[in-house]
């Protein structure tokens, strides 16, 4: 058997390595985790079938469903949010599609106007690091811990049955 030179296995060997970890990728992608769909996906079908002007509330909860989420401070917006996400491991959640329709409603209840909102329409939001006091006196980790230990209790006994401690008739 002729063996070939080490200079063409050398050349070789990357080449094969890389076409492999190709593979992998591609691998990955077909059998990797599931989408999953969060919230109401709208179909876009049925949202062409709202006309603002003509639509009541209830007309609109018959062809999309309930919304999402309603105006926090006027009950004349409702949201329709979803989205596509993938879970990547060792990575944080991969968002691949997410939408946003809002309707709103006039004074009568009929639709005024629909629009898909995108993310120039979000608004960053900063954490607050403040901490709300909690009543009581600071303790540490141990003292949480051992903190009972030689302290005077209540011997309740066994424990019972709450049925027992119902009012009898």
């Amino acid at each position: 058997m002729a063996r070939h030179p080490r200079s063409v296995n050398a050349r070789l060997a990357p080449l094969v390595l890389l076409a492999l970890l190709g593979g992998c990728g591609w691998i990955s992608d077909r059998l990797g985790p599931a989408p999953i769909e969060r919230g109401n996906r709208v179909d876009p079908e049925r949202l062409g079938q709202i006309t603002p002007g003509v639509q009541s509330r209830n007309d609109v909860e018959a062809l999309l469903g309930s919304p999402t989420a309603r105006g926090t401070f006027d009950e004349d917006n409702w949201y329709y949010i979803s989205a596509r996400t993938r879970t990547q491991p060792g990575r944080y959640l991969e968002v691949e599609d997410r939408r946003v329709i809002a309707i709103s409603f006039n004074r009568e209840g009929v639709v005024s106007g629909i629009r898909e909102l995108t993310e120039a329409d979000g608004r960053n939001v900063s954490m607050v690091s403040r901490e709300t006091p909690v009543p009581g006196n600071e303790r540490t980790l141990l003292q949480a811990l051992f903190g009972n230990i030689g302290r005077p209790g209540l011997d309740r006994g066994p424990a019972q049955n709450p049925a027992s401690f119902a009012p009898r008739r």
